[in-house]
């Protein structure tokens, strides 16, 4: 079959041999295959990444001598069984969608991050029978090659506890960030402020949905925190403490302390925007920590692959929440597909150029320009060459 292999950071088109389902595994012919952002960092550093990866117990992708077949985001179309496989589950035909990950022996290798198993960047690949799902509602399986993007947004949220009266702040509107503001309206949120440099990113944004779209350079997303209800800086926060106690202690009969407590049960805290880094980059994590107001939640979703530095006293002064997100759980994966599936999200604008097999690396080079594009598919079936 025709894949496409990246190796010492070149890719190439080649024939490799057609792959075997095990028992409990599926045999898939590939629809479409999403292009992400770490497929791009791994071509060019996989020996780091490797590095990272081998300190939290992943060892199937270290070098970049290693042959990979890329491609984790992808439909696809079910062609077989492996053996022992019950014929009552998916018919040859079915389309589906997959979680990339493949048993191999006693480990669990993650789809096109390893040697082993190869990705969707080919024809046809193995996936696990337990971690794949049939495309309802006949959605189109170029837009269902989004839900392994779009759950990762979705997990996001999920782990930011975000609430349909809060602020929404997010920070970078590459394919991550688009999916976190299209999953944000779809929940109700009813002030989604998005931030990037490019104005094409910033386009996308708004179609996607963001109620607010800021440029940067021009302007803090959190320049607004006022208008929001919240708290500035640290003066506002000392304030916030003195002047609610000499105004409780102003209450006849009661003990402040009773009217404190009571007001806490009630969910009377300061409000706080959610804000999601989607970005990735050194530096990045700081500066939302030095622009947020008090008490913001911080959910970092971007993945910095490079050493980076933060000034914990800024965030301590500033009581921030920061959490760290990888991934998703098979049930927010479901969730995510039945979502796209029902209308409940619109997720196409993401989608801005399509290629074969043959134009990997030309889509990899375009991808490079945040104006133009945000997320390029695959099609191992069409003869494009370059992104269209």
């Amino acid at each position: 079959m025709k894949a496409v292999v990246c190796q010492n950071k070149q890719l190439s088109l080649v024939d490799l041999p057609e792959p075997k389902p095990e028992e409990g595994q599926l045999l898939v012919k590939v629809l479409r295959c999403g292009i992400c952002g770490s497929d791009l960092h791994v071509r060019q550093h996989c020996d780091h990444w490797g590095q990272l990866m081998s300190r939290s117990g992943y060892r199937q992708l270290t070098s970049s001598a290693q042959p990979v077949v890329f491609g984790h985001e992808f439909s696809a179309e079910v062609l077989d069984q492996g053996p022992g496989g019950k014929r009552t589950g998916f018919k040859p035909g079915t389309k589906v969608v997959a979680l990339p990950f493949l048993r191999v022996g006693k480990e669990i290798d993650a789809i096109g991050l390893s040697e082993r198993v190869s990705g969707a960047y080919a024809e046809r690949l193995v996936v696990q029978e337990s971690m794949t799902l049939a495309i309802p509602n006949g959605l189109d399986p170029a837009v269902a090659a989004l839900t392994e993007p779009m759950s990762v947004a979705w997990h996001a949220i999920r782990r930011g506890e975000v609430k349909k009266k809060d602020v929404a702040i997010v920070i970078g509107c590459g394919p991550v960030g688009l999916a976190t503001i299209c999953l944000l309206k779809a929940q109700g949120v009813k002030h989604v402020v998005a931030a990037d440099f490019s104005a094409g990113r910033r386009a996308l944004a708004k179609r996607c949905g963001a109620d607010v779209v800021v440029d940067p350079a021009a302007e803090s997303p959190y320049a607004n925190w006022q208008a929001w209800g919240c708290i500035g800086d640290l003066p506002g926060m000392l304030e916030l403490a003195v002047g609610t106690r000499e105004q409780l202690g102003k209450l006849p009969l009661i003990p402040w302390w009773h009217t404190w407590r009571l007001a806490e049960a009630l969910g009377a805290l300061p409000k706080r925007p959610i804000i999601f880094e989607c970005v990735g980059a050194p530096g990045v994590l700081q500066s939302v920590i030095n622009g947020a107001p008090q008490f913001a939640r911080i959910v970092v979703v971007g993945v910095c692959m490079q050493a980076d530095q933060i000034e914990p006293a800024v965030a301590i002064n500033k009581e921030v929440d920061l959490r760290f997100v990888l991934g998703y759980s098979p049930l927010e994966f479901r969730d995510t597909l039945h979502m796209m599936a029902e209308g409940k999200v619109d997720c196409a604008p993401l989608i801005t150029g399509e290629v074969g097999l043959g134009g990997v690396e030309a889509a990899f080079n375009a991808l490079g320009d945040p104006d133009r594009h945000a997320k390029i598919l695959v099609d191992p079936a069409s003869l494009l060459t370059v992104p269209a």
